[in-house]
């Protein structure tokens, strides 16, 4: 089983939003059906960035990680 940090665009407001999950698929898909009350009024999204870890800490480090200046510095190189 692997654990994902995905890095989102709204298209809406062209700002990032960053978040770990175990279903890729499902968790980009309640992102854009408004089910997130985080991102609810920023969608639709886009899937820009992901990272495969093989377990659950490691993508939640991964993620804090990013939302760091140097995450942020190390996401804009690559998308």
């Amino acid at each position: 089983m692997f654990y994902y940090t995905y890095v989102l665009k709204s298209l809406k407001d062209n700002d990032h939003y960053i978040g770990w999950t175990d279903d890729l698929d499902v968790r980009i898909n309640k992102h854009n059906d408004g089910l997130v009350k985080a991102t609810a009024s920023r969608r639709p999204f886009e899937l820009v960035y992901f990272e495969a870890c093989l377990n659950k800490e490691k993508a939640i480090a991964r993620e804090k990680y990013f939302k760091t200046g140097f995450g942020r510095r190390f996401l804009k190189t690559r998308i």
